[in-house]
This record gives C-alpha cells, structure tokens and sequence, in this order.
C-alpha cells in the first residue's frame, strides 16, 4: 500500500474548475464523439443526473500490474467502493486530456506521463450520466502521493487478479469502472512498453 504524504500534489486547476463553484460542461447524449451544449454547477449535474463528461485514467507499473484504489467515504458517488480509474468531471472549458492529467495529478501525484485513450462511450445509471474518456498510462514506481479527500487506500493489483475479482459480483467496485473495463477487450493482457516520458 502507498502512504499518503503530509501534503496534497499541487493543483493544476483548469476553466471552470475551482474551489467555490466548480462549473462541469454539460454534453449532448445522442452523440457518441460528444458535443458540448452547455454547463451547470457539479451540485445541479449531480442531483439532476445531467449528461457530462468524464475522464478515468489506468495506470499500469510495468509490470503487469493495475493501481486499484478505495474511495473515501465522503465521496458523492459510489463511497466506499474500489475502483481502478483515477478520474473525474470534466470542467466548463476544459479540454477533456487536460481534464485527465488534471485528475491524475490531483489524486495520486503523477504527472508528466504520456496518455494513451482507449476507449470513448457513454454511460448511465440512476447516479450519473457521462460520456467516458478512457486512458490508459505507465508509471516508473516512485511512491505515489494519494488525495486524502478523495482516495481512503491503495495498492498495485496484478491486472488478471483484477479481473477475476471483477467476476464478483458482490465485490464493492464502481459500476461505471466495472462496465467500461468490460467494454475494453483485453485491457488485463495488455503489456505493452511504456511510451517515454514526457520532457
């Protein structure tokens, strides 16, 4: 398990994104590549269920190995639970990579890091409603830094681990993870060489 430093990574905060009034762009569901028709404050998209977007990062040592963490329990969806992106909301104005490295950086400490996407899809459920950016990138093993408010624990998974557990049902993981990862084929086999870092 990696311990949480006495500090969070700094804050690359982007448009629309800020303490005291984060506004998220809101999207237009009936189109796959995403379209943005809007935004609204995070407080409205949650409670109304709005179409945004969203990004979830994997992050791979190397080794064949997944970082898997547990959310903390005053998250707003899905307390609690496992999961295994790092991710969150796209902002008003943001760009969706930005959104992503932003995520990344704020959560769990890495930066300067290529991002490879892999998959592009909406999801819904009775708590949200996004259009999904998903990447994957590599990390060289120093010890990552884990946002208190946002990660309880976490530990690098081997990925085929990940997937049998995943088969359980009644292993408290996020939906929306869990669903994107079984629309990515193969995603526990894939081992291919980390691109190079970025200067």
């Amino acid at each position: 398990m990696h311990e949480r430093s006495g500090h969070e990574p700094s804050r690359e905060v982007g448009p629309g994104v800020g303490a005291g009034g984060e506004r998220v762009a809101l999207y237009d569901p009936s189109e796959p590549a995403g379209r943005v028709t809007g935004s609204a404050p995070r407080s409205r998209v949650r409670r109304e269920n709005l179409p945004h977007a969203g990004t979830g990062v994997l992050l791979r040592d190397g080794r064949g190995r997944v970082f898997v963490h547990r959310r903390t329990d005053t998250k707003d969806v899905h307390p609690g639970a496992h999961d295994c992106l790092a991710g969150g909301v796209v902002g008003a104005g943001e760009d969706v990579e930005h959104a992503a490295r932003r995520e990344l950086a704020e959560e769990l400490g890495v930066r300067a890091v290529a991002l490879r996407p892999v998959l592009r899809r909406w999801y819904r459920d009775e708590v949200t409603h996004y259009l999904a950016h998903v990447y994957e990138a590599w990390w060289d093993g120093r010890p990552l830094v884990l946002q208190d408010s946002e990660v309880a624990a976490g530990w690098w998974e081997p990925a085929q681990r990940l997937r049998e557990r995943l088969a359980d049902p009644s292993w408290p993981f996020v939906p929306d993870s869990r669903a994107l990862l079984a629309a990515w084929p193969l995603w526990w086999e894939e081992t291919g060489a980390p691109p190079a870092p970025l200067p």
